[in-house]
């Protein structure tokens, strides 16, 4: 039977640190938040943010916008923000309304100040081997929880299922400069069973419900869940089998309790780390 791998206690942990840290500076992170719409899923994240932020002492900005907020009115907001000595990072919360294209205004945001790590310029660092300004916050979570349940990395055979560029291609290039051998999986792969089986370290980023089951997992492989899906029940659920797979797997995420709220205290690190760069070159 699999350790669960608590990534809800973990982050806990992760952000009363940052909060006993954030009590002894003279001036508090600022975090903002830009929304877009009314999408009840990304309502319902960019709100669980602003709990958190509040909740390490940071100062929370958010930024409502509507559903019909021109390139330029968007555009014009980041460039404020860029320009606000008060914050520290920046958080364009996606996916936008389709007519609005997150390429367009993803590379607009300071580098210094993007915190989700998206940055052409971020990208570049973590695939050039450099450290970069901000590490995309799921794929740091995932490393992190790997390594708070001492799961090793190095020469060991991981397989990652999704190439995205949140997820996917963050975490692979993370995962290589631990020395782990990597192979990422998609919708073209072919045989997919036969690779997955090889993986000491298995992760699902897809967002379909038992995309991986017990037949396609290695025992005692770490499995790592990142898929948040809502059933007909309402219940949420991930991409993994989770109650067959334990049966095999030496260790697993839930869902939830896994890697969601990784992902946030990933963020809140983020937003102290970009604070203590920002405060550096003042």
């Amino acid at each position: 039977m699999a350790i669960i791998m608590d990534g809800k206690a973990l982050s806990n942990q992760i952000i009363e640190n940052i909060k006993d840290k954030v009590s002894n500076l003279d001036t508090k992170p600022g975090l903002a938040v830009i929304l877009v719409g009314e999408a009840p899923a990304s309502a319902v994240y960019v709100k669980n943010k602003e709990k958190q932020a509040l909740n390490a002492g940071f100062h929370s900005f958010i930024h409502k916008l509507p559903e019909n907020t021109t390139k330029e009115e968007l555009l014009s907001l980041i460039e404020k923000l860029n320009n606000d000595n008060d914050i520290d990072g920046i958080l364009l919360q996606l996916p936008l309304p389709k007519r609005l294209s997150a390429y367009d205004f993803l590379d607009k945001i300071d580098p210094k100040k993007d915190v989700d790590g998206f940055h052409p310029i971020n990208s570049g660092k973590l695939i050039t081997g450099e450290t970069p300004y901000a590490l995309a916050c799921t794929p740091k979570g995932i490393i992190r929880i790997l390594d708070e349940y001492k799961i090793p990395i190095s020469g060991k055979n991981a397989v990652i299922i999704g190439r995205s560029n949140i997820v996917g291609k963050p975490l692979s290039m993370l995962l290589l400069n631990r020395n782990a051998t990597v192979t990422i999986a998609h919708s073209k792969t072919k045989n997919l069973p036969d690779i997955t089986k090889n993986a000491d370290i298995l992760i699902s980023a897809t967002g379909k419900e038992n995309m991986v089951t017990k037949d396609m997992v290695k025992n005692g492989a770490a499995v790592i869940d990142v898929g948040i899906i809502r059933d007909n029940s309402g219940k949420l659920r991930g991409d993994v089998d989770f109650d067959n797979v334990k049966e095999i797997a030496g260790h697993i995420t839930p869902v939830p309790g896994g890697i969601g709220p990784m992902t946030i205290a990933s963020l809140m690190e983020n937003t102290l780390e970009l604070y203590n760069l920002h405060k550096a070159k003042l």
